[in-house]
């Protein structure tokens, strides 16, 4: 995927008004799961989380509201997130 298609995306957690990337911002792809092509912004995150990954809360996953989706790195250091699993 090159630069253009990843910056067409929506961004999680983004206002829905404006759901496009932000010029200057750093962005991962999140893959499968109830999150999937959605965009997650980096910027200014630790580096433990960009090795290690997120928890996201999304109301869309096997536990509907409150529940979450765990998405990890790629280990091919990409700009790419796997989901992992949905968690209570």
């Amino acid at each position: 995927m090159d630069e253009w298609e990843l910056m067409r995306g929506r961004v999680y957690g983004a206002d829905y008004t404006d759901p496009g990337p932000r010029p200057g911002r750093t962005y991962v792809e999140l893959v499968g799961g109830p999150l999937d092509g959605l965009l997650l912004d980096v910027t200014g995150r630790p580096d433990h989380m960009l090795r290690e990954g997120v928890t996201l809360p999304t109301e869309v996953g096997r536990y509907g509201p409150g529940g979450r989706a765990l998405y990890a790195p790629r280990a091919d250091g990409g700009r790419r997130f796997d989901w992992r699993g949905d968690i209570p």
